[in-house]
């Protein structure tokens, strides 16, 4: 039975697609003293960080800020713009499309699934030109919004959005764009206003670098319009009071104080940084670590190299080896922790993740992990990953670093 204060010495590699590791400058801001969150201190704090986000979302429209999970920004962007009944077009790329489609079944649509067939349809991104024929076909219009995954999780496929857009227009079709970036944000490209999403969901504990805890809407103009007729009960994710209340930095309820210092923070150092330069270095070490995976002769999640994720890697098992005993060897052995194979991926599947608060001797020491243990777990490898890996780093460095 695993001891509830396991703490070996030397620090935990967290390498799972999220929540990733908090940085210490980030867990230093939290540990502020709580202020009066009516007070004029929280009212500038708030508005600084609602323009800050802005910032990262890439849009000049409100971005709602939830003390929630991102479980709750995906039913805050259903339940806001439709009615009980609405017909909702879904597209399956992995475990998360899925769950959301069931939410949206459970709040009382219509979400029709579609998708390629099977596990391999998990392998792949968004078919925007499935979307287009569909969206053609409803010549009635009784579709009321598309529902993509950006980052899918529990794959590694990175979908073309700009592309859903454009699917949506040719169909000349009404429909609202509602996307989940939830752990692409702070990681890979997305531009909400130039690709014309109408409702972008995401959450603080992938690229953000913070703990679970804060979710987001950003929204369109024609997504706030819709709101106000839109029939879906909601209160606590209604946006109306919350953008209301954001005009002056506050919000209608007792927002997570705490966690905002640290989203603060985390905004900061983001664009302190450069976001170029945070979106360059994911898609470098997203390289670098694809680069370790062929050299041990293994698979790749995603089997379509221009949607490679940056954000996360899923490492394919040979047939026969269990990849949930191969995640139990690297763990109980070398304290590493990486990211299990879900729905049609389990046991098929680990994946490693390679963001947020992160460096090349961490995905050095993660890969040298994942090497070690799947040789313990009888996986046969044709090569070093380790090695690929240190050779790409050291021939590929940033732009300015070398």
């Amino acid at each position: 039975m695993l001891k509830l204060d396991f703490h070996p010495s030397g620090r935990h590699f967290l390498q799972i697609p999220g929540p990733s590791p908090v940085p210490d400058r980030i867990l230093r801001a939290m540990s502020l003293p709580t202020i009066d969150h009516r007070g004029p201190e929280f009212g500038a704090l708030g508005l600084a960080l609602l323009d800050k986000i802005k910032r990262i979302f890439k849009t000049e429209s409100p971005v709602i800020i939830y003390p929630a999970s991102g479980t709750g920004a995906w039913e805050a962007a259903l339940s806001n713009t439709l009615s009980p009944g609405d017909k909702v077009l879904m597209f399956e790329t992995g475990h998360f499309a899925t769950l959301w489609h069931k939410m949206a079944r459970r709040l009382g649509l219509e979400p029709e699934f579609i998708g390629l067939p099977g596990y391999e349809g998990w392998r792949h991104g968004v078919q925007a030109d499935m979307i287009e024929s569909r969206l053609k076909d409803d010549v009635r219009h009784e579709i009321k919004a598309v529902c993509v995954v950006h980052n899918e999780t529990s794959t590694g496929v990175t979908s073309d959005i700009a592309a859903v857009r454009r699917a949506i227009d040719a169909a000349g079709h009404p429909a609202l764009l509602i996307v989940d970036t939830i752990s692409g944000l702070a990681c890979a490209d997305y531009r909400h206003d130039e690709w014309g999403v109408d409702v972008t969901v995401s959450g603080s504990q992938k690229g953000l670098m913070l703990p679970p805890g804060i979710s987001f809407n950003a929204l369109s103009d024609k997504a706030i319009a819709v709101s106000q007729k839109a029939r879906l009960p909601k209160s606590f994710w209604a946006w109306d009071e919350i953008l209301e209340a954001n005009k002056n930095g506050y919000w209608p309820y007792t927002p997570n104080t705490n966690l905002l210092y640290g989203l603060n923070e985390a905004l900061d150092m983001l664009l302190e940084e450069g976001f170029d330069h945070v979106l360059e270095r994911h898609q470098r070490w997203a390289a670098g670590v694809r680069t370790a995976v062929e050299a041990w002769g293994l698979e790749i999640q995603c089997q379509d190299p221009t949607v490679y994720s940056p954000v996360l890697t899923g490492v394919v098992m040979p047939e026969g080896i269990d990849a949930d005993e191969v995640r139990r060897i690297i763990y109980e052995r070398f304290d590493l922790s990486l990211g299990m194979g879900l729905g049609k991926a389990k046991g098929k599947m680990f994946r490693i993740g390679h963001l947020g608060d992160c460096n090349d001797l961490t995905l050095i020491a993660t890969l040298g992990g994942c090497e070690a243990g799947m040789k313990l777990a009888g996986v046969a490898l044709k090569g070093s990953g380790v090695t690929a890996a240190l050779d790409y780093f050291a021939n590929h460095p940033l732009k300015g670093d070398n």
